[in-house]
């Protein structure tokens, strides 16, 4: 089945926002878990998984659409070198998913592709919840200082 070349071009960025995502929540996952910040690792390792999935998505609908997934552009990775701009780095990731989503669904409605639409709103709705998320990590780390916070992510392994 044919896509149309707008409706692709947004599958595109939106799966490079996906893949960009990846690779910064999985960086960061394992200077977490580096840190021996083991629970906030945990969390962090399975947003990655969930963007992975997202990307999964994008791609199958891509291939559908007689169009090529493009695997080979990324945008800026942004790593945190402290939690809080791990964190913030994290948000703007989601800021600009969220932009990009909410473009996306407007034109593949207006073009009729109301499937591509709908993977966008899931995934909109992913995205919403993870910066509700991380804004409430955000809001936790200003009210209780960043070395509490950590304290609070330290979890001793299974013995």
């Amino acid at each position: 089945m044919q896509g149309d070349p707008e409706v692709l071009e947004f599958l595109n960025e939106q799966l490079t926002g996906e893949l960009t995502a990846i690779n910064q929540y999985w960086l960061h996952y394992r200077i977490q878990d580096n840190n021996g910040w083991t629970k906030l690792a945990k969390y962090t390792r399975s947003e990655s998984i969930d963007e992975m999935k997202h990307a999964d998505k994008i791609t199958e609908r891509i291939l559908m659409l007689d169009g090529l997934p493009n695997y080979q552009r990324l945008f800026h990775v942004r790593v945190g070198q402290t939690l809080t701009e791990m964190f913030q780095a994290d948000r703007q990731v989601e800021v600009e998913a969220i932009d990009r989503l909410k473009r996306g669904i407007e034109v593949m409605r207006a073009k009729g592709d109301i499937t591509s639409a709908n993977i966008f709103e899931d995934i909109l709705e992913d995205e919403e919840h993870h910066i509700d998320y991380l804004d409430t990590q955000l809001d936790l780390v200003e009210k209780l200082g960043e070395a509490l916070y950590i304290a609070q992510q330290i979890e001793q392994p299974d013995s």
